[in-house]
């Protein structure tokens, strides 16, 4: 049975960041650095390339005792045995992806600022919510922003954990935290590093906020 508890940095991949000659090293960096999530995040490589690479990822996260959830597709969740998936609104809903990954899975939700939204995922059985994004992103500037407020509010009233994600950064961080975040996703202040020791450095940063 997969441990579901969700805490701490959640690293989250991307093809232009993490190319493929890179990734491995930079995902290993992010988890020596106590990243305890990673989202295998790629919506550019082909079916044979994304199959490769969680794979192999789920075999590096497990080494680090740390989840490996994949973007957006519980097909290749359940194929590669990934802890779990992170799906969108639009992106086939919590009982699709339940059926393909059984109870035992974490399947996480992007909500956005929107309550509502988040209250509809914990009723269909989301195991947690992701709220943002919080602060100027440039790998998703067009996602709506969110205010600190709203993620409060959400951390109140849902006994899930819920992920803070958007612009995330060491100096950022401890806002989302302290409004109640048992998470937060970081793209860009990790992976925007070209040296896996910079990578590393960034990761224990915020890691040791918690």
């Amino acid at each position: 049975m997969t441990n579901k508890t969700i805490n701490g940095l959640y690293a989250i991949t991307d093809p232009a960041l993490t190319p493929d000659e890179r990734l491995l090293p930079a995902v290993e960096a992010a988890l020596f650095g106590g990243a305890r999530l990673l989202q295998y995040r790629d919506k550019t490589a082909s079916a044979d390339q994304r199959r490769r690479r969680a794979s192999q990822l789920r075999a590096l996260c497990h080494e680090y005792d740390a989840l490996f959830i994949v973007n957006d597709d519980p097909a290749l969740a359940a194929e590669v045995g990934a802890d779990g998936v992170h799906i969108g609104q639009s992106d086939g809903g919590i009982a699709t992806a339940r059926a393909l990954l059984g109870d035992n899975r974490i399947i996480g939700v992007t909500c956005h600022g929107d309550l509502r939204l988040a209250r509809q995922a914990a009723d269909a059985g989301a195991d947690y919510l992701a709220m943002g994004r919080f602060f100027a992103s440039r790998t998703k500037p067009q996602a709506p922003p969110a205010d600190i407020a709203s993620l409060k509010q959400a951390c109140d009233e849902f006994p899930l954990p819920v992920v803070a994600i958007g612009g995330v950064n060491a100096d950022n961080a401890p806002l989302l935290i302290q409004a109640g975040a048992a998470s937060v996703a970081v793209i860009e202040a990790l992976f925007g590093h070209s040296d896996p020791a910079d990578i590393e450095a960034a990761a224990r940063r915020i890691s040791d906020l918690f």
